[in-house]
């Protein structure tokens, strides 16, 4: 048999979750129509060494010295040889197990659907209930914990933009998509575990350097793909509720965030004016239109009546 799909995880020094994941996933690694594709990005915790002695079917990419998410994904992504991908983030593992031929028979019944982004639950703990009343539906965007793709889709589309270094890859991806004439859909019949705590993330020791990184990334999108007359709006009415929520109710750390992350706007101005590619006004109201991507599902939306 011919394989159809590729399994790609992105990874760096979190090996125990991978682990976890790699077990969860077990019954995707054995069938015949799945390739899996694991980047380690300059990992220092024995993950190369682990995957090399206990998967050894599993073709490995290794960043010597750590390149970023972006380059990571980029990395995965071009080296894809089947007709989809299917992406899942070290920390993540299926709730749906037969996810294949649920996307597979999907996108042949939507031929321009490109991405189908994952129904995504996000805690340490998995649901009481996995069942959800929601529907497929075409959507701005995607979260990059788990979605599956066309591989004419991605290679229709620039790569990632590795400058950005960390967050707005997806909204990158959906703008090029969109103007490429794909569309994203929100697909909850795939149910992905992402086995993190908010509430805990925003008390992590990197809270400002991940806050400085989503703030310049929302910038950088402006400048790339907005009509020019809509930017400085936005980016004024975007840094004053940063200001207002955060930094005029105590929060110093993202006070230092946004200035860091203007600063990051101007270092990039070359970046920004080369990579350029606006939606007219038409595409852009067209594309605002669309119903926002659903990145968190929670299992308290379920019908309690199953």
């Amino acid at each position: 048999m011919s394989k159809k799909f590729t399994l790609i995880i992105p990874t760096k020094n979190r090996l125990s979750e991978l682990k976890y994941s790699l077990e969860k996933l077990s019954y995707l690694l054995n069938l015949e129509q799945v390739h899996v594709i694991i980047c380690v990005d300059g990992s220092t915790d024995g993950t190369v060494e682990f995957l090399s002695e206990f998967y050894p079917s599993i073709e490995l990419i290794v960043n010597e010295n750590s390149r970023g998410i972006h380059y990571t994904r980029n990395m995965l992504m071009n080296n894809v040889k089947t007709p989809y991908i299917i992406s899942i983030d070290d920390d993540a593992h299926f709730l749906t197990e037969n996810i294949l031929d649920l996307v597979e028979n999907y996108f042949l019944e939507n031929k321009t659907v490109g991405l189908l982004s994952f129904r995504a639950y996000w805690n340490k703990e998995e649901p009481k209930n996995v069942l959800s009343d929601d529907k497929p539906i075409r959507v701005k965007g995607f979260g990059a914990v788990g979605f599956a793709m066309q591989t004419q889709a991605w290679k229709s589309i620039p790569n990632f933009p590795e400058w950005f270094v960390f967050y707005g890859e997806e909204d990158f991806a959906a703008f090029h998509l969109f103007k490429s004439g794909w569309e994203i859909h929100y697909f909850p019949a795939v149910l992905v575990h992402h086995r993190v705590n908010l509430k805990a993330r925003k008390r992590e020791i990197d809270y400002r350097l991940r806050l400085r990184r989503s703030l310049r990334s929302g910038w950088y999108l402006y400048f790339l793909f907005y009509p020019w007359a809509l930017i400085p709006r936005k980016l004024a009415y975007t840094l004053w509720i940063q200001i207002k929520l955060k930094v005029l109710k105590g929060d110093w750390r993202a006070g230092i965030a946004i200035l860091q992350a203007i600063g990051d706007l101007f270092f990039n101005i070359h970046n920004l004016i080369k990579n350029r590619t606006p939606l007219s006004k038409v595409e852009f109201f067209k594309f605002q239109s669309l119903t926002r991507e659903k990145l968190f599902w929670n299992d308290n939306t379920i019908n309690k009546t199953n």
